[in-house]
């Protein structure tokens, strides 16, 4: 049957050896062909290359023991709600490879193989092609500035006139005190105008503060986790 992609290879309530088998395999396979994919987009570690590859097949299998058994499908589920997660935050990308591989495993425990095939190579192509042309990707000269400055200065306007020379726009995002509290770090997000005068830009910016530190870079990729 598995010349027909849309008629499960599980025709009875039991699951066969050769079944459990072959559901097994194609998860792995599945599995490592989204994590390679996500490998080529973006730098992952081993841990998480490991955790897609393995996820297709655990689902798959919990999905196989409830087939058909409302009762345990319920009681599954609520013991995997009870897991409380200590990662880091992952992007919006992360998550994403996580439901592919999640949905993969659950279309081949209920044994629709060649669906689940399709399903992960059309979700895998659209994933990459979109990564790679940068769609949606960061705006350009858009950077996050972070100025300290002597607890003496009074900080809501004294960049006022800097920023509308060089930047379409900015925002204050976040003021922390340091150095036992005598200085304040200002966090900015800015929109440059020309990457060309960024050194300038720095430059007045050093002769207001008193040359103390100036940080500024792309924004942190935990922004994107941020705003899910």
């Amino acid at each position: 049957m598995l010349n027909q992609p849309f008629t499960s290879i599980i025709t009875s309530g039991e699951i066969t050896v050769a079944d459990f088998l072959i559901c097994s395999a194609a998860a792995l396979l599945l599995g490592l062909l989204i994590a390679v994919a996500s490998a080529l987009v973006g730098r992952k570690s081993k841990s998480v290359s490991i955790t897609l590859t393995v996820i297709p097949f655990i689902v798959a299998v919990i999905i196989m023991i409830v087939n058909g058994n409302i009762g345990v499908g319920i009681g599954v589920a609520g013991a995997f709600s009870l897991i409380r997660y200590r990662s880091n935050p992952g992007t919006a990308s992360d998550i994403l490879v996580l439901f592919i591989s999640m949905t993969a495993g659950i279309v081949i425990g209920v044994g629709y193989i060649w669906l689940a095939v399709i399903f992960t190579v059309i979700a895998v192509a659209a994933y990459v092609l979109i990564s790679l042309c940068g769609l949606g990707g960061e705006r350009r000269g858009l950077r996050e500035l972070k100025i300290t400055i002597p607890e003496g200065l009074n900080y809501p306007h004294i960049f006022d006139d800097i920023f509308e020379k060089y930047t379409k726009g900015s925002e204050l995002i976040r003021v922390r005190t340091t150095n036992l509290g005598s200085m304040y770090q200002l966090t900015y997000h800015v929109t440059i105008k020309d990457l060309d005068l960024e050194k300038e830009m720095i430059d007045d910016i050093r002769c207001r503060n008193g040359n103390l530190d100036i940080i500024c870079g792309p924004l942190p990729m935990e922004s994107d986790a941020e705003r899910l």
